[in-house]
């Protein structure tokens, strides 16, 4: 019994060394499909696909990434994952579609995803020779938020920050025509989660619609918050009609008294 374990050893070992020759060295074969690009949020799952033209009983389908080592991210083998040599950082997190493979669906389910996910994965089949290779891009984003810092003396300071982006973003202050504001320069701290968070600060002094726009074009994603500022004093119609009120009265009070005075003294 002792003996057969043994033997059962070396023959696994045997495969898989056979097997990761075959993945760094068969990168000229035919694909099983187009290279493709995939977009996936951190936190989300990502669907990697691979697809047989020609379904394979018992296939044995191997996902790689060739700049990890080890570089196994899921092997197939006799209707069960191989958990050999995988890299741990996936463990818990992929799985074949399995209900598909007859169909000659060998897609990868990436769970829960990581921005130590992105890089390029390489889907083998070893029976047929055959290999492809999908792009993973991931990305995170969120909503910024406006805060006013100060208002003193018609200058009013605005900040606008957002967390949690990737890749790194770029923030911009825009006026109600869409134009770009002058501001200060953009702060940009990256999280021990390998996330960014960027705020910027901008001076407006006169009403407008100001708008912080956050936007990543690697991942196509833009986000935006407005706030309206009115300084009442300059645009306010009731305010000046009241200041304007209170001034003619004055100027009327102060002609009567000079009008008073001026019959006591003749």
């Amino acid at each position: 019994m002792m003996h057969y374990q043994k033997n059962g050893q070396l023959f696994k070992c045997g495969v898989t060394v056979f097997s990761a020759l075959l993945f760094i060295l068969c990168r000229g074969e035919t694909q099983v499909g187009p290279t493709q690009q995939i977009v996936a949020t951190v936190g989300k799952s990502a669907v990697l696909p691979c697809y047989l033209e020609t379904p394979v009983d018992d296939m044995v389908v191997e996902w790689g990434r060739p700049d990890l080592s080890p570089g196994w991210v899921h092997v197939w083998r006799n209707n069960k994952e191989i958990l050999d040599f995988k890299q741990p950082s996936y463990t818990g997190r992929t799985s074949l579609l399995i209900n598909k493979l007859k169909h000659g669906d060998v897609s990868l389910k990436l769970s829960r995803v990581r921005v130590s996910d992105e890089g390029t994965y390489r889907c083998f089949i070893p029976a047929l020779g055959q290999e492809s290779f999908v792009e993973l891009i991931v990305g995170s984003v969120s909503t910024p938020s406006i805060e006013v810092i100060s208002d003193i003396g018609g200058r009013l300071v605005l900040q606008c920050e957002s967390k949690g982006w990737y890749p790194e973003p770029e923030l911009l202050w825009l006026d109600a025509e869409g134009k770009i504001l002058s501001a200060g320069p953009t702060e940009t701290v990256r999280g021990p989660d390998d996330l960014y968070t960027v705020s910027s600060r901008v001076t407006v002094e006169d009403s407008d619609t100001i708008t912080c726009r956050v936007q990543q074009s690697k991942i196509n994603q833009i986000r935006e918050t407005r706030i309206v500022v009115k300084f009442y004093f300059t645009s306010d119609p009731l305010l000046l009609f009241s200041t304007l009120l209170i001034i003619a009265a004055v100027c009327i009070g102060c002609t009567l008294i000079f009008k008073r005075v001026w019959n006591i003294t003749r």
